[in-house]
């Protein structure tokens, strides 16, 4: 399973459960912005977060291990190499 396919179910998962990203972080003892970020596929999980998330969400292994892998940043525009505009630009992206 990759990342997208991952943050699909994830999605499919918290509407159909009408959970907030506040229930989640707190199901798995994690901010509900580390853990937003995590599901939307910018950062990865330990093991032990993504298996507990897996289980609050009834979700299936291949959510879990996609959740561990390490991410890839991508945007479909041109990013600044500024390193701190390059830091705004990630702030929006991943938040």
């Amino acid at each position: 399973m990759d990342k997208v396919a991952m943050t699909e179910a994830i999605i499919v998962a918290k509407e159909s459960k009408e959970l907030s990203w506040d229930q989640i972080g707190e199901a798995i003892g994690m901010s509900p912005v580390w853990t937003t970020s995590a599901c939307l596929g910018m950062n990865s999980m330990p093991e032990d977060k993504a298996t507990a998330l897996c289980k609050f969400m009834e979700l299936p292994a291949e959510v879990g291990q996609a959740l561990q892998k390490y991410p890839t940043k991508v945007w479909d525009q041109a990013v600044p190499t500024d390193p701190l505009i390059y830091r705004l630009y990630e702030i929006v992206a991943v938040y």
